[in-house]
Order: structure tokens, then C-alpha cells, then sequence
């Protein structure tokens, strides 16, 4: 019983401050603290600047000898593509309409790998771990851009070598890329940062989290997820239930625990990003049902990820 206590008390501290802070976040838009101006650009902030920062300072100090963790790579890419592809199948037979189809898709692997994600893996392993959580960041975001062109381009003339092409050269400028790739090469090499960049960009990596969760509970609406509520929970449950059980127990399966299964489960309960939203407009998906189930998968996250941790951290394996 102490244990179970214990186990609770520690899924709590991880999923707590973060749920506080999302529904800050949206509390101070309710109350017109902030306006939509200051959303968008705080998140341009966030995403250009403060988690750049933090992914390199993490990365580039870190002691961790990646070409270990080599065979955990491997295998959350094959995964992922496995559970797209199991998902995919499922939902054509499932849900009809293919604009419908390919949103549902997207929300049943897209994470929000980079910041909800993130701070989950930071709550739970410290400082210590983020250098292989953004490896995993950096890898998935290739692989969800490709699957998401895939799956909202089924059934639609939206696929264009030339809105393709755009996409890669948006991954190639992707400044969360670009900061784990500069973090790496000074990792492995005998490069120094200098003392005033690493201490200006520690300030900055200090930032990103508490401001990105921030925009993220100002940007949620609740009232446009009164349509569509079938395929809004069918995504839901498929994210935030179906997905952590596949990543994680295929990954005990295969050997992982301690921080490696950690972030399989982790990354994968995540609420679904809100970029989707804007690869689903782009490609003329249903972009009120990607509304819904950002909406949806971001209030209910907080449970299953506490619900899930506690088992994990009782069974002993995180």
C-alpha cells in the first residue's frame, strides 16, 4: 500500500504542474489578459528561440554516448510506421469520408512530441534524459510530416510534388531540428560553447516550457467541439489510449525500461500537436474536427498519463 502511495504521488507531480499551467494558460485568455496577438507571438518565441535553447543546451552537455541508444531509434521509427499503418487501415474501414479520414489519422500518431511531451519527460527524469527524448523529437517530426502528407493527401488532388517539396525545405529551416543537430555536433566533438552564449541561451531554455504550455491552454476552444463528436472521440481514444498501450508494451516486448520506455510511453500520450491543425487546413481536411480533437486530447492527457504512469512506475519499469 506505501508503494501504491508512493506511485501516486509520483505520477501526480508529473502530470500536475503541467495540467496547472495549460489551464493557466487558458484561464488568462478567458480573462483577457492575453489576446490572440500575444498567443501567436509567443509561440514564434517558443518555437523559433526559447526550445531551440533548450534542446542545445540539454544535448550539447550531456555525457550520454548516443550511439548506444542507436537500436531505440530504430525501433520508435519502425514502430511508429507500424502503428500508422495498423491505424490507417482501421480507421478507412471505420469512419467514412476522406477528409474525415485522414484528420483522425494524423491525430492517432502526430504527438506533441516537443513540448507537451517534453515536459512530461523533464517532470519525470530530469535534465538528464532530454537529450535522448529530443533524438526522439527530431527523428518523429520527419516521420509524422511524411505520414501526415499520406494520409491528408488519400482521396484529395492535394498532393503536389510542389507542396512536397515545400515541406522539406520547412523541415530543412525547422529550428528545433537544426539546434538538436548543432547540439549533437558539439556533443561529439571537442567544441566548447562559450560561457556567455550557453549561460544566455540557459536563460532562454528556462522559458520554453512554462511559455509553451501557456500558449498552448490559450490557444484551446472548447466550443467548437460541440460538432463532430463520434470521430473527435474515436481519434481521442485511439491517441491517448490505443497509442500509449501499442509504443509501450511493443517496447517492453522488445527490452526497453527505465527512461527508454519512459519516453516510448510519454511521446506517445501526448495530446496531438497543434501543428496539425495547420497541415490540415493546408491539404483541405475537416480542420474543425483537428480543433476538436487538439481540444479534446489535450484536457483528457492528464489522465491517461497519470493513469499509465503510476502502472508503469508500481510494475517497476520506469
Amino acid at each position: 500500500m506505501p508503494y501504491f502511495f508512493e506511485s501516486t504521488i509520483t505520477s501526480l507531480s508529473i502530470v500536475a504542474p503541467i495540467f496547472f499551467i495549460l489551464f493557466l494558460g487558458y484561464t488568462i485568455k478567458k480573462l483577457n489578459w492575453v489576446n490572440d496577438g500575444f498567443v501567436d507571438s509567443a509561440a514564434k518565441i517558443v518555437f523559433n528561440i526559447a526550445l531551440p535553447s533548450l534542446l542545445f543546451v540539454n544535448i550539447s552537455k550531456s555525457d550520454h554516448d548516443f550511439s548506444k541508444y542507436i537500436d531505440f531509434l530504430i525501433f520508435s521509427i519502425f514502430s511508429s510506421m507500424l502503428f500508422f499503418c495498423f491505424s490507417f487501415l482501421i480507421i478507412i474501414k471505420i469512419i467514412k469520408g476522406s477528409s474525415i479520414q485522414g484528420v483522425v489519422t494524423q491525430a492517432s500518431f502526430r504527438s506533441n512530441t516537443a513540448i507537451v511531451g517534453i515536459a512530461y519527460i523533464d517532470n519525470a527524469f530530469g535534465n538528464q534524459t532530454l537529450a535522448l527524448a529530443a533524438l526522439y523529437v527530431a527523428a518523429t517530426a520527419i516521420l509524422y510530416n511524411i505520414q501526415a502528407i499520406i494520409c491528408l493527401s488519400s482521396g484529395t488532388s492535394k498532393f503536389t510534388l510542389k507542396s512536397t517539396k515545400n515541406l522539406v525545405l520547412n523541415l530543412g529551416k525547422n529550428p528545433l531540428i537544426i539546434a538538436i543537430l548543432l547540439g549533437h555536433l558539439v556533443s561529439a566533438s571537442s567544441l566548447s560553447t562559450p560561457s556567455i552564449l550557453y549561460d544566455t541561451l540557459s536563460y532562454l531554455s528556462n522559458l520554453a516550457l512554462p511559455l509553451a504550455l501557456l500558449c498552448t491552454g490559450a490557444s484551446l476552444n472548447f466550443r467548437m467541439m460541440k460538432k463532430e463528436k463520434i470521430p473527435t472521440w474515436f481519434a481521442t481514444i485511439n491517441k491517448l489510449i490505443i497509442a500509449p498501450i501499442f509504443f509501450t508494451f511493443t517496447g517492453y516486448l522488445y527490452g526497453f525500461e527505465g527512461s527508454e520506455l519512459g519516453i516510448l510511453f510519454f511521446m506517445n500520450a501526448a495530446p496531438v500537436a497543434a501543428s496539425s491543425y495547420a497541415m490540415t487546413k493546408s491539404y483541405g481536411g475537416d480542420a474543425t474536427l483537428s480543433a476538436n480533437i487538439i481540444g479534446l486530447t489535450t484536457l483528457i492527457s492528464s489522465i491517461t498519463v497519470f493513469t499509465g504512469s503510476s502502472i508503469l512506475k508500481m510494475a517497476g519499469l520506469m
